[in-house]
């Protein structure tokens, strides 16, 4: 048991002069550039939050000390926030080496090795964006541009089924009124309900997540007169 021992402890030396040798080469400051990279499928805000929580919350269970963990996840959120000088005061106050001048790859100070994925330092070239979707300075006609129609199928609370001609643009209460005018349902007797949800007037459709082959339903009230 004893050489065991005295073998873990040669080859923790071992990693840890290499991690020295590596620091004492080189430390640069952190560089303002974000590294660029695309994801292998447009990714949503929300995936790449969910992703970078992914490798926050496993990250330091593998390998290094949780306080530079925790270090390096606050300098990645000020770099991304624009605030070189934070991050590099944070970087400093841990005393992390930066070889390249980047989170991609540095050391503590007993020569560990700590790498960050690039999703965790800048967002994919093809991140969706809800905002730039839905904002015209972007494009001068984005109506006539891309807008494509599709067959949205509904399911009414009175047990008809049926579709409507619509795009992922369109607003529920653009699409309560079709409803109206096809079925003759007072829109103020419409709610619409997709995956649980109620959805409101301003919500478009590209919002909700739906796909074409899903369906909504559409909960029919009768008037208040009518009960009385």
């Amino acid at each position: 048991m004893g050489g065991c021992v005295g073998r873990e402890r040669a080859e923790s030396r071992g990693h840890g002069a290499r991690g020295q040798r590596k620091r004492g080469g080189r430390n640069e400051p952190l560089k303002k550039d974000k590294p660029k990279w695309k994801s292998d499928y447009p990714m949503t805000e929300g995936q790449l939050r969910s992703k970078r929580d992914e490798f926050w919350d496993t990250a330091p269970a593998f390998e290094g000390r949780k306080e530079i963990w925790d270090a390096l996840k606050a300098a990645a959120v000020a770099l991304e926030c624009n605030d070189q000088e934070l991050a590099q005061a944070i970087v400093d106050g841990a005393n992390i080496t930066l070889p390249h001048g980047s989170l991609t790859e540095c050391y503590d100070e007993l020569g560990n090795r700590y790498q960050l994925p690039v999703y965790c330092l800048a967002p994919p070239v093809n991140l969706i964006t809800e905002r730039s979707e839905e904002d015209p300075s972007d494009n001068p006609e984005p109506q006539t541009t891309q807008k494509k129609e599709f067959q949205l199928k509904v399911r009414l609370s009175t047990g008809k089924d049926l579709r409507l001609s619509a795009s992922m643009s369109d607003t529920i209460g653009l699409l309560k009124k079709q409803l109206h005018a096809q079925e003759d349902i007072d829109v103020a007797h419409q709610r619409w309900f997709f995956s649980g949800k109620l959805l409101t007037d301003k919500t478009r459709l590209q919002d909700t997540k739906i796909l074409k082959d899903f369906v909504i339903q559409v909960i029919v009230s009768q008037p208040l007169t009518a009960n009385h």
